[in-house]
């Protein structure tokens, strides 16, 4: 997935970045300058040591040659560039494989996130969260941007559990073991809150930051991109509750239809054997095969299933927090 890459000598193992700060972008390259001296401004003023990540998601413009010249005039800054556009998940999982800091922070390079809100944010973590999730309680967007991401967001929350206001915000912060733990793709970034509350860090915290007008270039946005997070969505569920009992899910089923198909059948047997009445014209009996094949269908599927997981399983290890000398 990656393609070129800027990279800096090892550094030794005390001098690593407090915080590591990853950027995903398209096509910025107007606001990428400026961005790196916001950020710098607000964490050395902090106290922080950092480093700046900017994952290239194949942008067209001149971003590129932008991120090159900073990391040459700022060795805190490195660029990673992917060969093409894959999206905002694989670009983040990417800037995940590289960084170096004990704090990860995620933010946006459109300008519209606050780099000096990350200080307390950093604070919330030191403090003893696994996550804190930024919320972008006054927004500047247009109202189609807007109201699909109110609808998105209280579906999400009623779904998961999490009490999060925000599940799109970019401006994220984690302590380094949540993202060590957590692999994105599609359009996973969007729950990663529920992927570390799945993976054992549910400490998760929200923070009221602030959300600026955007200044350069265009949304990326489309509602495409809310439908592939909600298909997401059901994907990540399926897979956390039922990828180690797939029977659990297609049998459940399968006995359902089966049940009620044997149920009609038994009734229009019924009716044929002891009260003479014809079947052939009876949608009836052709609903209750159909329930019947399906139920067999949906019992076999999940058969198979736990067939070809059985292997699986044994290799899949229990993710521990921490251990004493045994």
């Amino acid at each position: 997935m990656q393609g070129k890459k800027i990279d800096k000598s090892e550094k030794e193992a005390s001098n690593l970045p407090d915080i590591s700060i990853v950027v995903p972008l398209l096509n910025e390259e107007k606001s990428l300058s400026e961005l790196a001296e916001q950020v710098q401004n607000a964490i050395t003023n902090a106290g922080y040591s950092y480093e700046l990540l900017f994952v290239d998601d194949g942008s067209r413009d001149n971003s590129w040659n932008i991120v090159e010249e900073l990391s040459s005039k700022e060795s805190r800054i490195r660029g990673i560039r992917l060969r093409r556009n894959y999206g905002k998940s694989d670009a983040l999982q990417a800037g995940f494989d590289e960084v170096k800091g004990r704090y990860v922070v995620t933010m946006d390079a459109d300008l519209q996130d606050d780099p000096n809100e990350i200080p307390d944010m950093i604070q919330q973590l030191e403090n003893g969260a696994d996550l804190v999730s930024g919320w972008k309680k006054k927004r500047h967007d247009p109202i189609t941007k807007t109201i699909p991401s109110r609808f998105f967001n209280t579906v999400t929350r009623w779904v998961t559990g999490i009490k999060l206001h925000d599940f799109n915000c970019g401006l994220k912060a984690y302590k380094r073991e949540v993202v060590d733990n957590i692999y994105l793709y599609g359009e996973m970034h969007r729950y990663v809150p529920l992927l570390a509350k799945w993976n054992g860090f549910d400490k998760i915290e929200e923070k009221v930051v602030k959300h600026h007008p955007r200044k350069f270039g265009k949304t990326k946005f489309g509602i495409s991109r809310f439908l592939n997070g909600f298909l997401d969505l059901v994907t990540l569920l399926f897979i956390n509750r039922y990828i180690q009992r797939p029977m659990h899910f297609f049998g459940l089923f399968g006995v359902l239809f089966l049940v009620v198909g044997v149920l009609i059948n038994l009734y229009l047997a019924y009716l044929k054997i002891f009260l003479g009445e014809p079947l052939a014209n009876r949608p009836l009996l052709f609903l209750g095969l159909l329930l019947v094949m399906v139920g067999v269908q949906f019992f076999s599927i999940g058969f198979l299933g736990e067939l070809l997981n059985r292997g699986e399983v044994k290799k899949q290890k229990p993710n521990i927090a921490e251990k004493t000398d045994l």
